[in-house]
């Protein structure tokens, strides 16, 4: 396992971590025994850095991170979120006693005294321009409740504004090999600030696993059926905001990707990777075996430089166009 520096931080994080969104809720039936068991294999593994919200589950993800890092809270390191289980264009959402409410209640849950990354989750552009919920933040951290906060972002104009106004030290963004588009001025001028990027839905809800057809249905409960066009929250969180259908069909015009490389999830992750401004890509899972299959990713073959090239040409000209929703 390779580690790297988030950002300005002094946080060194595992290179493959994971996102605990799956496991917490919304992405079908839970089963928590299976969540702790795969968590510790993760850990065993060296993966030293989770990512969490307030929201997976009503704080249910925060809590299972809780049980499985129980006296390992010096070693491993978790990110977690706030602001969706409110308001997100209201203003007092983000007020000192707002904030200072949220953070609590999320120590409380993940039985921490101190959060290593907190960030905003996905706050309206207007939000991030009006300003004073990075005020908040910084008291949060003059007083030992956060070590550093970074945002989650929708769309790369909110990720440059965050690098340009904001003391961030850290992006989550929506990067894979379906949704290329922050390679091109955001990871750059991240690099350039020295503020770390958090690489999420890197398989594109599972688009990238090749396991689906056009006729995969999913529970009702599950994002990827209610979420499917934006009904719920960004539909960019979904499929990347592809079309079902469509994704599908873009996936497996990439299955050549799969050679010498296991699979098209452990090619998709190795991928993202290679990005050298990526500080980690956080794929989510819901069992030991995905675990298992992600991290063989370190190990795959890397893309050569005309593949990466052929890859980017393909975003360019066959994927770019069908992405819905801004981003």
């Amino acid at each position: 396992m390779k580690y790297n520096q988030l950002g300005n931080t002094d946080l060194n994080i595992s290179e493959l971590s994971f996102g605990t969104w799956a496991i917490g809720g919304a992405w079908g039936k839970l089963d928590d025994r299976e969540a702790l068991k795969a968590l510790d294999k993760a850990m065993d593994a060296g993966v030293n850095f989770f990512d969490t919200a307030d929201v997976y589950g009503d704080g249910h993800s925060e809590e299972l991170l809780a049980k499985s890092t129980k006296g390992k809270v010096a070693s491993i390191q978790i990110a977690t979120k706030f602001c969706r289980s409110a308001d997100i264009h209201d203003p007092r959402t983000y007020s000192m006693d707002s904030v200072r409410a949220f953070c609590e209640n999320s120590l409380r849950r993940l039985d921490r005294e101190a959060i290593d990354l907190y960030q905003i989750h996905c706050p309206p552009l207007e939000i991030l321009k009006e300003g004073s919920v990075f005020e908040v933040l910084e008291k949060l951290k003059e007083e030992g409740k956060i070590r550093y906060y970074g945002v989650s972002v929708e769309t790369v104009e909110e990720g440059i504004f965050c690098l340009e106004h904001t003391k961030a030290s850290s992006l989550q963004v929506i990067f894979n090999l379906l949704r290329q588009k922050p390679l091109e001025k955001l990871f750059p001028m991240a690099m350039e600030k020295d503020v770390g990027i958090l690489a999420r839905v890197p398989l594109a809800s599972g688009l990238l696993t090749g396991k689906f057809t056009k006729d995969t249905t999913f529970e009702s409960d599950d994002h990827r059926s209610f979420n499917r066009n934006g009904e719920a929250f960004n539909v960019g969180e979904t499929f990347g905001g592809l079309d079902f259908k469509k994704g599908v069909e873009l996936s497996d015009e990439l299955n050549w990707i799969e050679k010498g490389r296991g699979n098209r999830t452990r090619a998709a992750i190795k991928w993202i990777l290679q990005q050298e401004e990526v500080s980690s890509v956080i794929p989510g899972f819901r069992s030991v075996k995905q675990v298992e299959d992600n991290l063989k990713a370190l190990n795959a073959k890397e893309f050569s430089p005309e593949e990466l090239q052929t890859l980017k040409s393909f975003y360019e000209k066959e994927v770019h166009t069908h992405i819905r929703g801004a981003y």
